[in-house]
Formats: C-alpha cells, sequence, structure tokens
C-alpha cells in the first residue's frame, strides 16, 4: 500500500463528510446569521435514524436512508419553528439564540443516549462482503466511493439551487438583509423555514455518511460539528463554497498530522490550525 495514496484517499473522504457538514451549517449560518449548534445534533439524528430504520427493522437499505434524512430534515424544521423563530420574534440576541441551541444539542444528544445507550454501533451488516478498490496504491472501500459521490452530487445540486432558481435569489435576500427582504414582498420566515429544513436535511446526509464511514455513537454531532465549523471558519464563514475549501483543506492537514503523529493527534492539528487562521486570517481564504 502506498502511504501517501492511502493518506490522499483518506482526506478526500474526510474532506468530503467534513464539505456535507459545513454546507450545511453555512447555509444555516449565512441566513439566520448564528451559530446552531444544535447542527451537530441533527447529523447524530440522521446516523442514529439510518440504524435503526436499516439495522433494527431491517428495512431496504434506500428506503432506511431516505427516511433517515426525512427525519433530520422535519427535526431541523421543528427546532427552528418551535424555539428559534420565537426567539426571533422576540428579537433575541445572537447569543440567545447560541445559548438556547446549545440546550437543543444537550437534550437531542442526551434522548439518543437513553434509547440507543451510549455504546459505539455499527450500520454495516456485512464488512467483510465489502468490495475495496485500490486506486494508485491505496485502498478505498464501495461505501467511501457512494459517500464522495454523493456529496459531490448534493454540493452541485445545492449550488444550482442558490444560483439559479428564485428560492435561492430569495435566500441570498434575506442573508444580505432580511428586514428589505420582507418590504419587498418575501416571506422570510417562509424562506428560512425552508433553509432549515434543507440544511437539516445535509446534516443527516453527513450523519449518514459517517455513520457507515466510521460508526455512530450519542456523542457523534458534536464532533461533526466542531469539524464543519473549522472548515467554515477557515472557507470563510458564512459561504457555502468556501466551506467547501475549508473541509477538504482540514481533512488534508489531520491526516498529515495523523501520519506524522497519530490518530489521537487529528483534534488537536484540527484546533492549531483553526487558531492559526482565527490569528492570521480571520476572514477566511474565501470571505462572503
Amino acid at each position: 500500500m502506498d502511504i501517501v495514496s492511502q493518506i490522499a484517499l483518506n482526506a478526500v473522504i474526510a474532506g468530503a463528510i467534513y464539505s456535507l457538514v459545513t454546507l450545511g451549517f453555512n447555509l444555516i449560518y449565512g441566513t439566520a446569521r448564528f451559530f446552531d449548534l444544535g447542527y451537530g445534533a441533527l447529523a447524530a439524528t440522521g446516523g442514529y435514524a439510518a440504524f435503526y430504520f436499516y439495522t433494527q427493522l431491517g428495512l431496504p437499505l434506500l428506503l432506511a436512508l431516505a427516511l433517515a434524512i426525512l427525519v433530520a430534515s422535519a427535526l431541523g424544521l421543528l427546532i427552528e419553528k418551535t424555539i428559534y423563530r420565537p426567539l426571533r420574534a422576540r428579537k433575541a440576541s445572537g447569543t440567545i439564540l447560541l445559548v438556547a441551541s446549545l440546550g437543543v444539542l444537550t437534550v437531542i444528544q442526551a434522548v439518543i443516549a437513553i434509547i440507543f445507550s451510549s455504546q459505539f454501533q455499527t450500520l454495516s451488516r456485512d464488512v467483510a462482503a465489502e468490495k475495496v478498490y485500490t486506486i494508485l496504491g491505496g485502498a478505498i472501500t464501495q461505501t467511501q466511493v457512494l459517500i464522495l459521490v454523493t456529496a459531490l452530487v448534493i454540493m452541485l445540486a445545492l449550488a444550482l439551487l442558490l444560483k439559479y432558481t428564485l428560492f435561492g435569489k430569495a435566500v441570498r435576500a434575506v442573508s444580505d438583509d432580511d428586514e428589505v427582504a420582507s418590504i419587498v414582498g418575501i416571506n422570510t420566515e417562509k424562506v428560512m423555514g425552508a433553509v432549515f429544513a434543507i440544511g437539516s436535511a445535509i446534516a443527516g446526509v453527513a450523519g449518514v455518511a459517517a455513520a457507515f464511514d466510521t460508526g455512530i455513537q450519542p456523542t457523534m454531532g458534536l464532533s461533526l460539528l466542531l469539524k464543519g465549523v473549522i472548515a467554515a471558519i477557515i472557507g470563510g464563514i458564512g459561504n457555502v463554497y468556501g466551506g467547501i475549501i475549508g473541509a477538504f483543506f482540514l481533512a488534508i492537514v489531520e491526516n498529515l498530522g495523523a501520519w506524522q503523529f497519530s490518530g489521537e493527534w487529528k483534534d488537536a492539528v484540527a484546533f492549531a490550525v483553526l487558531i492559526l487562521f482565527l490569528l492570521f486570517r480571520p476572514q477566511g481564504v474565501w470571505p462572503k
């Protein structure tokens, strides 16, 4: 096995998962303009919903994944309507919304742990039978290929949605100034709800991808959220496209760090990169 090729492949897969996380996070942040910490819990919800439908109920894979993503999307929309929207109506500050989202993250993680226990779980029914491909001396599984393809499709679909549709124009208008958008006839609350539904669905996809790649545990959402936030800051907070650059950059640096030191250093390397960007390039590589 060629170590350089393997590091590159590992970085590509990790970058694909981080891209999914930061895509939805940046979409919500750019529109609602607050750090939604509960977003990480939605990723965990997607992973555990897939585990329940696919492994425990034995539903067909595609149906189980579709239901898992739908559950994450519906939960995100419910949270937006019952918690964030009333707080915005009361002119709550970004700090209050941040604290509320922290409560959402904590509660959902606790509920998941109560229902499924805190033990590590895996979604793959037959790991030994999974196909493994060799590229330039590096190994990549069929599941990882599907994760990469799915991430690329979602990136393209979201880019087209935001650039060429009326909904995308409405999202950009609300992101620029929600009061002006409301004055010109845009239903800002409806747009916000749609953004949370789409962003939460993407979080669900990220959770499912992470679950199939590495497995699930109740706190997985927090880890994914942190990587997504770091990638978003590297790329330019609130910039959907910049977040993709930040995700792959972070994945490359992490895997190089794990190669030079050990896997336990991946999180330390990620936060070191974050600190460097906050000190020397706080606007990110592609400011919004």
